[in-house]
Parts: C-alpha cells; structure tokens; sequence
C-alpha cells in the first residue's frame, strides 16, 4: 500500500477503511499534518505513506498523512536548508507579486459580476454599488471557504449565491434562529429566506420606493459604519 486513503482510526496511532478495518500504524512512523504543501507533495513522493481524510457533511478535510519519520526529518532538513537561500526567497517574492495581481483582478471580476446580478434601477445606483463592495469584500478574500472561492460554477452563480449568503445573514434573522436538528431543515429555511432576498431585490430593480429602514437599507447603514 504505496499511497492509501484512510479514515481516522479509534485510537491516536491507528486508521480504519471506509469498510471499518482498522490498521495499527507501522513503527517508526509519524503522523505528518497537513498545513505545508511543498513538504507533503515531497513525502507523497518519497514512498509509502498512508492519506488521513475525514468527511464532515459534504466536506473533505486532510488530518494529515502517516509516513517513515526519517523521511519525513530528512525531507523538512532538506526544505529548510533550499528555504534559507536568497534564490528561494526571491522565487517566492515573485511569486507573492503574482498571486496578488490574480487576486486583484478576481476581487475587480467578481465586483463587476455582483454588480450585474443587482441590476439596480438607476435610482438606487449608490446601492447597488455600496452593497457589492460589501459582499465582494466578505466573499473575495483568499482562504475565506466562500462560494466565491470556488472554481465549480461560472462567476455569474458565484455572484448570485454570495449575494444571497450576504443578505441572508445581515438582513434576515437566521443567526439568531433556533433551528431543528431534522434533516433537511435547514435548507428549507434557508430556501425561505432566499425567497425573501430575491423579493427585496426585486424591489430596488423595479425603482420603486422602498420604506425608510428597509432590511437591506439597515444592513448598508451597518457596512458603512463598520
């Protein structure tokens, strides 16, 4: 077993399979977290070593993997001595310049897309725009786990869902709902809650004149001030 995928196991050196097996995890061996991707991917390579994933609801999480602790030593003295040389610290230099003017330019798409999902009557320009800078400005951030950092569906979808997911917890009560633990539920009241998103929008594309203190209103006033 080269490279195999395990669950984790019922005692701290141990995996099970998908199946309930349990295996003891070799001598000499140790566990490897995850959180460093040039030392893992370099492992991975190395030999034999054994993939710890856990699911939690439609999620898969790396808990790390199990590989020979010599290797393991040999390849971290390895990475730190290629680290600590100036070549390294201007590849990687660069290579921060380069993923900020791809973030920048997504933070500039994605606004832009944001903006054309609103579709805001003219009258409530200044919204519309104020309301996308909220939402990119929650969504965009690299590592934030949003809809907007999925490469899955078209950045219009991304668009909307932020949008959706934004108004849902600034204009709606649902942090503060007791929800019941039933299957499925919470999607129900979060499909409800859409619903009810989609009908304030409606309202500010229509240009029609929307109450002083509108949830959406009350939201923006809150973005300002923060």
């Amino acid at each position: 077993m080269s490279a195999t995928s395990f669950l984790p196991g019922p005692t701290p050196r141990s995996v099970r399979t998908p199946a309930g097996v349990v295996f003891d995890v070799p001598a000499g061996w140790s566990l490897l977290p995850p959180g460093d991707a040039a030392l893992t991917r370099r492992v991975k390579t190395a030999g034999e070593h054994w993939l710890v994933t856990e699911k939690r609801g439609r999620k898969v999480f790396s808990r790390g993997l199990w590989a020979p602790t010599a290797t393991i030593e040999q390849i971290q003295l390895d990475l730190a001595a290629e680290r600590s040389t100036e070549a390294y610290a201007k590849k990687q230099a660069a290579a921060a310049r380069r993923r900020e003017t791809v973030q920048t330019a997504y933070v500039e798409d994605f606004q832009g897309a944001v903006v054309t999902f609103l579709r805001f009557h003219h009258r409530y320009e200044a919204a519309a725009q104020q309301l996308a800078q909220a939402v990119t400005a929650h969504a965009t951030p690299i590592g934030s786990g949003t809809v907007a950092r999925t490469q899955r569906i078209p950045v219009e979808q991304r668009a909307e869902a932020a949008v959706i997911a934004w108004m849902r917890h600034q204009t709606t009560g649902y942090d503060d709902m007791s929800i019941p633990r039933v299957r499925g539920k919470r999607r129900e009241v979060r499909r409800m809650l859409a619903k009810r998103s989609h009908q304030l929008l409606e309202s500010y594309r229509q240009g029609v004149v929307v109450p002083e203190g509108c949830p959406l209103q009350r939201a923006l006033q809150r973005s300002s001030a923060e």
